[in-house]
Parts: structure tokens; C-alpha cells; sequence
């Protein structure tokens, strides 16, 4: 009798191992928190893909650089082919591209825009004011550096780009989302207080509740 209560290692149909306790109630007991990570990567794999092929934006186009963005609409570039789709509220969007230069105005609304999105979302700069400023970088009101304040997750650079530039944008992030490398909201949430800094010093008007989880 002593000999059939032992433990019990029985081998499942997929090859794992399992240690099975005739004496414990599994039935009452909490599922285990770990499971195989063979499992949980082919389960991230197939969400990041489905990710990446389903990319709504919202777009903040802050003057020339959101010009670009119209013509992906019209059957010439047909952006829907790829996935992409323009959203009109952050609740709704997965993606904020940011267009052109940002003033410490409308850096506030990008950043209050950003925090209302729902994780995974993904950051794109989009245009030479973005990565250093462009023309604007001499301003007394413009921010040179949008990775500063914010997440980047990939830039598309040209003053401003061509459409195609955009989709070739489009293509590049939809690969880093596939590779799992689009961690914008878990670097955001993780350097929290370095970004609210920056984010400070140039907003002297802050009204707005800090982002929490």
C-alpha cells in the first residue's frame, strides 16, 4: 500500500515529465503560475505576429510631416494591404507616429495621447524633426530628441519622407514586433522617472495626473 502512494513520474504525449503526489489535491490547489517555454514562445510568437499585421495608428501630425501621411490612404499606396489602419482616439490605437516637430505644447498632448494607449503599443518618429530637430533645431520651443521623452521604436527618417519611405517604415516595425523586440510601454514603465524628468523640464504647465499602472 505504501509502494502505490508513492510519488509517480508519468511522461505525457508531447515528451514532458511530470511528478505526480497520490497523497495531494490537485483539484483544490492553485494550476502551476510556470508553464513549459516551449509553450509560452509559441504563444507570444503567434500574438506578436498577429501584432504585426494588425497595426492601428493614431497619427499626430504636428504640420508638414502629416501631409505624407494622406496619400497611403488613396488606392496608389493602399496601406490597408499591410494591415495598417488610422484610428481616432489613442483607446483605439496601437501605434502613435509623430509627425514632424514637437513644441513643448504639443509634446504634452503626444506624451498625454501616448499614456492612454492600451499596452503593447509602439512609438514611430516620423521625419528629421523627430531625430534631431531638423530645421527647428535651434528653437527656444521645440524638443530635439523624441526618444528623450518617449519610447522610439523606430525612426523614418527624410524632411519629410515619401510614402514609400513610410511603408518601408511600416515593414520595419512590423519585423520588430514579430522578433519581440517592440518593448516602447515595458522601457517606458520601467525608466519611468528619467522620462518624467525630461518630460518636466520643458513642460513648465504640468497639469496632468502622472501615469500609473
Amino acid at each position: 500500500m505504501k509502494d502505490e502512494l508513492k510519488k509517480r513520474v508519468i511522461k505525457g504525449p508531447d515528451g514532458f515529465e511530470f511528478e505526480v503526489d497520490p497523497m495531494q489535491d490537485y483539484f483544490c490547489e492553485e494550476p502551476p503560475k510556470e508553464h513549459p517555454p516551449i509553450y509560452v514562445k509559441i504563444v507570444e510568437d503567434l500574438f506578436n505576429w498577429a501584432r504585426s499585421e494588425s497595426i492601428w495608428i493614431l497619427g499626430f501630425g504636428t504640420g508638414c510631416g502629416a501631409i505624407e501621411m494622406r496619400p497611403l490612404m488613396t488606392p496608389r499606396f493602399d496601406a490597408y494591404r499591410y494591415g495598417v489602419q488610422w484610428r481616432p482616439t489613442p483607446r483605439q490605437a496601437d501605434l502613435l507616429m509623430i509627425s514632424g516637430y514637437l513644441s513643448t505644447k504639443t509634446l504634452k498632448r503626444a506624451i498625454r495621447a501616448y499614456e492612454q494607449m492600451q499596452n503593447p503599443k509602439y512609438v514611430v518618429g516620423l521625419g528629421s524633426c523627430t531625430i534631431n530637430g531638423g530645421m527647428y533645431w535651434d528653437s527656444y520651443n521645440t524638443i530635439k530628441k523624441l526618444d528623450e521623452y518617449l519610447p522610439v521604436d523606430t525612426y523614418i527618417a527624410g524632411c519629410m519622407p515619401r510614402p514609400e519611405a513610410l511603408l518601408a517604415g511600416f515593414n520595419d516595425i512590423k519585423k520588430i514586433i514579430r522578433a519581440g523586440k517592440a518593448e516602447g510601454a515595458n522601457e517606458y514603465a520601467k525608466n519611468f522617472e528619467w522620462y518624467k524628468k525630461n518630460q518636466k523640464q520643458v513642460i513648465k504647465d504640468w497639469d496632468m495626473p502622472d501615469y500609473n499602472w
